[in-house]
């Protein structure tokens, strides 16, 4: 306790014991004078000393108060100019009126009369925003800034070490990747050992070398596969590169005459190891299941980045795999009570002819198929199609409605998606979280948007179309199958519309799937009568085409008018004809559709990967056949974006 204090509590006794002194020895005097005389005496010295304590008192309190109040305005003082905290003072057009020497110091000698936005563009954002708390970054050091905005005040706190304990924390994290070699076993079949042997000694080596020059720990574990371990920062450091070790490796191949690649998964942003491994599974899945030639890396929050993909896939089907699933997809069927299938929304000829043809391997195995078809959502294209199903009593009596399926679920129905692998895309994303067993066909290249846990995946972006997947499936179904000429027709409809008469993605399984259908009665006189074009379908397709100009070297881009609504196999149409003229390498249609949505169709002729390009836009697509929606944009919007997308695919090296 302060000494003042203890005066303090010691006067109020004094006066207690001087009252109740004065009141004794006035009762004494009146019985015995002299002894009052003695005690009044007594109690005036006691008077005096009181009368001193309480002058002391307040003169101690106020040396005290005076010394505090003191060492308060030097401690407040000191705080403002000496400790490590910035100060600015600020007007109402933001000029700063006043900084302590700390935030003069860091920031800059003179800062008082400049304009907070010359101090830090991102101060003049939070001001903007009115953002209280955050933290910035002023040159090369970090801040945490509060806002006091009524009083026009803001304080910096310097917090560059701890943004750079966090920065080599992150970068320190543990990266896991799995490196595949696409095509080894293909294309060095029959290769002489020495051959061979001095091919994976060069591949080796240039691996080891990106390795080492990166700070990655490289092992081999197969013949065709690689596990590689690394850091963030390293990961960083070949982002940055956009892992140009995908170029060495296709260029050394490629003189050798081999047409090798790498496909990369990448797994970061756990900690454990055993998830990470998991991720660059996943991501080395998705990889391949898009063609190759490619690096995917698949982040914690579930984000995936794609680079390369330059070179279009090189097909490695083998009809051994063909038929391992031709006999799972027959037992997955005769474990089924009945089997739906269903397509992508507005379903076009690929779609219907690949679903008519897994209703057959339904029916083959003595089980109910039917096919989910909104028949309100019915592409143009395939309009003519369904005409001629609709006469075809038998065929048409497997069609039901989306509600209709919904409504004859049972546990053990089969699901089986064709043409697309997108929950968003399928006719009824419904019947995805109803049916507990789900089979994927698709010939697409895999994106990011998967059907969850399905029970047989065959996805072959080597492959023209779905309908010659399902075909090659029919040919290893183990009873005799017997086709329908529609049926067969269908089929072969869907192969010939994707590949545009067999002028692009194809291959020689492409013929024998077309060979193998026009001996089971495929129609090619009703192939052509499906697929005839009406006049005003092809005028609106010319006029589409007269708007093209070329935004760069070989890249046409035809923009339809703002007012003008086209239907989407127009727009494709008119990205194919594009692709012909003279000096076009890769073609892009943009126009509006009926249902308001801005639709972009992109071709290429394989120099340019359109998928890249789209998937830029949140499209899709194959290398040479690709397309995107875009909601609530004007034409002269969705055209800038295009471009911008294709700028940064041009400039940025032509990866993702």
């Amino acid at each position: 306790m302060p000494k003042f204090l203890l005066k303090r509590w010691h006067g109020y006794h004094v006066i207690t014991l001087f009252v109740t002194a004065f009141l004794f020895i006035s009762v004494l005097t009146w019985y015995q004078w002299q002894i009052g005389v003695v005690g009044f005496l007594i109690l005036g010295a006691i008077a005096i000393y009181a009368v001193q304590a309480r002058i002391y008192f307040e003169r101690d309190l106020e040396e005290y108060i005076l010394t505090l109040s003191y060492r308060v305005s030097k401690a407040g003082e000191d705080a403002v100019t000496k400790m490590p905290l910035g100060i600015l003072l600020y007007n109402e057009e933001r000029k700063i009126q006043w900084a302590n020497p700390y935030i003069s110091s860091v920031i800059s000698s003179d800062v008082v009369g400049k304009q907070v936005e010359e101090i830090s563009e991102s101060l003049q954002t939070l001001l903007d925003d009115d953002v209280k708390i955050d933290t910035i970054k002023i040159g090369d050091k970090f801040f945490h800034v509060s806002i006091e905005a009524d009083e026009r005040l803001i304080y910096f706190l310097n917090v560059t070490e701890n943004e750079e304990v966090k920065v080599l924390f992150e970068e320190s994290q543990s990266v896991v990747a799995f490196i595949f070699l696409d095509n080894y076993d293909e294309v060095t079949q029959g290769m002489e050992d020495q051959v061979r042997s001095r091919l994976m000694s060069q591949v080796t080596l240039t691996l080891n070398n990106w390795a080492n020059d990166n700070e990655i720990f490289l092992r081999r574990t197969a013949s065709d596969r690689f596990i590689a371990v690394m850091n963030v920062k390293a990961l960083k450091a070949i982002e940055q590169n956009r892992f140009g070790i995908l170029d060495q490796i296709r260029e050394l191949t490629g003189k050798e005459k081999v047409p090798i690649t790498l496909s990369v998964g990448v797994g970061t942003g756990e900690e454990s190891l055993r998830e990470l491994g998991l991720l660059a599974q996943s991501s080395l899945d998705l990889a391949l299941g898009r063609g190759g030639d490619q690096v995917a890396i698949k982040r914690k929050n579930g984000k995936v980045t794609f680079y390369g993909g330059k070179s279009n896939a090189l097909e490695k089907r083998t009809r051994v795999r063909a038929r391992v699933i031709s006999h799972a997809l027959r037992d997955f069927v005769l474990e089924s009570d009945q089997v739906f299938i269903m397509g992508h929304k507005n379903p076009d000829m690929d779609a219907i002819g690949a679903a008519i043809g897994v209703q057959k391997i339904a029916d083959v195995n003595e089980r109910e198929g039917f096919i989910v078809l909104n028949p309100h959502d019915i592409n143009h294209d395939v309009q003519k199609l369904m005409e001629e199903v609709e006469n075809h009593d038998d065929l048409w009596s497997k069609f039901i409605t989306p509600t209709e399926a919904l409504d004859q679920i049972t546990p053990e129905t089969l699901l089986i998606v064709v043409d697309t692998h997108k929950p968003s895309l399928v006719m009824e994303e419904e019947l995805l979280n109803k049916v507990e067993r789900i089979v994927v066909l698709d010939h697409h290249r895999r994106g990011e948007d998967f059907i969850e846990d399905p029970v047989l995946v065959y996805m072959e972006p080597y492959a023209s179309s779905t309908a010659e997947l399902v075909t090659e499936l029919l040919e290893y179904q183990p009873k005799k199958l017997k086709m329908d000429r529609l049926e067969a027709t269908a089929l072969l409809a869907g192969i010939i519309v994707d590949t545009k008469s067999f002028a692009v993605r194809t291959g020689a399984r492409t013929f024998d799937a077309a060979s193998f259908l026009r001996s089971n009665g495929a129609d090619t006189t009703l192939v052509q009568k499906l697929l005839k074009e009406d006049l005003d379908h092809y005028v609106k397709r010319a006029k589409l085409v007269e708007s093209a100009e070329y935004y760069r070297k070989g890249l046409a881009i035809a923009t339809a008018s703002e007012d003008e609504t086209y239907s989407q196999i127009i727009i494709a149409q008119a990205a194919d004809t594009l692709l012909t003229m003279r000096d076009t390498v890769a073609s892009f249609v943009i126009s509006k559709r009926k249902d308001g949505i801005v639709s972009i169709s992109a071709r290429s002729l394989g120099e340019v990967n359109v998928q890249l390009i789209m998937e830029r836009m949140n499209g899709g697509g194959h290398l040479t056949n690709a397309a995107t929606q875009l909601e609530e944009v004007s034409m002269e919007e969705a055209k800038e974006q295009l471009q911008l997308a294709i700028d940064d695919y041009v400039e940025g090296g032509k990866t993702q």
